[in-house]
């Protein structure tokens, strides 16, 4: 089989290149994560895509081939949906944060799945610092019960995926697959109590749209925001843009908010800095036994997530009370 075909499609330029319809998008997909392409083929997919950006009915058909090929996650014994943190950038300025939004959302009882892989040198990834914890890691699919918080790598999720994201390091570019790693639900639960509560994020503000159309037309619950440093955790000094979302619908909308007041007298050098695992870890640490604060910013996240959760439960009242967050810019 050969992919050269839609290459034609999405190689012609910035102003000749047309969109893959979903359909296409799944097929060409499929081809990449069985092994159906050649090296030259995949190298000028990730080109072309890089250059041309992905359309939502794109990263849909890509996110239709991947969801295809994922094990099957086991329920567990309470069904309360799962949150999913996809975790591919790591911090290169800041600590890294996404562990500790973990480690809080596993104390309000709700069930934490992070996955990720590392696929730049430079950054201080999540993996190192949960290891540095002592967290628990996965290396197969396992039953989520409320408080539970796993690691997991991507390649025992679907290892052609993880080939995939790696050719960041040989070719200095990201590929379709950084983006459709932070929208895909692992969990794929049948029903939404089942299903999982994706902590979605993007970096550069255009991708806002296309991702939340994404998510739309794949029926997803989710929170998207604007991450840090590409994680799906909030700034320690900036409540970000944010969106929820259950089964494709928007619920509330939140304009940023800078939050001057923060950290003034708790240590704020030592979240605003680039530091090691080990120091990440004993960060979270503090931070999960009231040594010190919670930044407002993700206690504020952890409130939107945590109501997203409940209302995928319950009723319509629920889904109601998430009015409360929608805020629009001045």
């Amino acid at each position: 089989m050969s992919i050269s075909h839609y290459i034609k499609e999405i190689g012609r330029g910035t102003k000749g290149a047309r969109s893959l319809t979903r359909a296409q998008a799944c097929d060409l997909m499929g081809q990449v994560l069985d092994g159906q392409v050649s090296d030259l083929e995949l190298g000028g997919f990730c080109i072309a895509m890089r250059f041309k950006g992905e359309s939502a009915d794109e990263l849909a058909g890509f996110l239709d081939a991947t969801q295809q090929r994922l094990p099957k996650w086991p329920a567990g014994r309470a069904e309360r949906p799962v949150v999913v943190i996809p975790s591919y950038n790591g911090a290169r300025k800041l600590a890294n944060l996404t562990p500790m939004l973990a480690g809080l959302l596993s104390q309000r009882g709700l069930p934490v799945l992070v996955h990720g892989c590392d696929t730049e040198s430079q950054r201080i990834g999540t993996e190192a610092v949960w290891q540095a914890l002592g967290w628990p890691i996965a290396s197969a699919p396992t039953a989520l019960e409320p408080g539970d918080k796993v690691w997991i790598r991507t390649r025992h999720l679907l290892a052609p995926l993880e080939k995939l994201l790696q050719l960041r390091r040989q070719m200095g570019l990201r590929n379709p697959a950084h983006s459709l790693v932070k929208l895909m639900d692992p969990v794929q639960g049948a029903t939404l109590a089942q299903s999982a509560l994706v902590l979605s994020s993007y970096t550069h503000p255009a991708y806002a749209q296309p991702m939340a159309q994404t998510l739309a037309l794949l029926g997803t619950s989710a929170l998207l925001l604007r991450g840090t440093e590409g994680e799906s955790v909030a700034a320690p000094n900036r409540e970000p843009a944010s969106m929820g979302v259950i089964a494709g619908e928007l619920c509330f909308e939140r304009s940023s908010i800078h939050s001057s007041q923060l950290l003034s007298d708790a240590g704020s050098e030592a979240i605003s800095q680039n530091i090691d695992a080990a120091q990440t870890a004993q960060l979270t640490l503090d931070i999960l036994d009231g040594t010190r604060p919670v930044p407002a910013p993700i206690a504020a996240q952890i409130e939107q997530i945590v109501a997203l959760q409940q209302a995928m439960q319950d009723n319509l009242a629920s889904r109601s009370a998430l009015q409360a967050f929608q805020r629009s810019a001045d």
